[in-house]
């Protein structure tokens, strides 16, 4: 099954994609790890998931946070349950690697792409069995994911123009009104 992109691109000449399908890695944590690099720009975005690695910061848990732990670290995002998801972390990485090659492939400048988009959903479950007492078998299932990946390129501001070229546009009744009034004044001159 082909899956389909959530979201395009506003200006897809501008824009580069990524995406993982059925990845073996937890679907909760790779959830708050999205969360936490959206609308980040790509470099930062990558400094911040390296640290994490080095757990000199923390990935903010504000949902599926039950049981999870308190860090100081957490403190930075205005909460006070974080973790470091090694690998969801190392997973989502490789996607922002990926998108950043496609982006210069497309001839786009990676220091100047943001993360636009960037959604984790639920992929099938993988099931295996467990052994449970009195001759009992049990589902052990996995929780994989799906990672969708949109960078763009931020828009060059553009300064409005301070006053106006003198130049109006009108409609057949605004310029009717106007040549009677330019005939008023010639009229009112002679």
């Amino acid at each position: 099954m082909k899956l389909h992109y959530a979201v395009e691109p506003s200006n897809p000449s501008k824009a580069a994609k990524a995406m993982g399908t059925d990845l073996k890695t937890s679907f909760k944590n790779t959830w708050n790890v999205c969360a936490a690099i959206k609308g980040m720009p790509l470099r930062e975005a990558q400094e911040y998931l390296e640290e994490v690695l080095e757990h000199k910061r923390c990935i903010p848990f504000r949902r599926f946070s039950g049981g999870v732990g308190r860090t100081g670290q957490a403190t930075e995002w205005k909460t006070s349950q974080g973790r470091w998801p090694q690998k969801s972390v190392k997973v989502v990485m490789s996607l922002l690697q990926n998108a950043e090659s496609n982006a210069e492939f497309k001839s786009l400048d990676p220091e100047k792409m943001t993360v636009k988009y960037i959604a984790a959903n639920r992929a099938r479950q993988g099931r295996r069995r467990t052994y449970r007492a009195h001759g009992r078998i049990g589902a052990y299932l996995s929780q994989p994911c799906h990672v969708q990946i949109i960078l763009q390129e931020k828009d060059e501001q553009v300064d409005k123009p301070e006053a106006s070229t003198g130049m109006v546009a009108f409609n057949k009744k605004g310029l009717a009104k106007l040549r009677i009034k330019e005939n008023r004044i010639k009229k009112t001159k002679k």
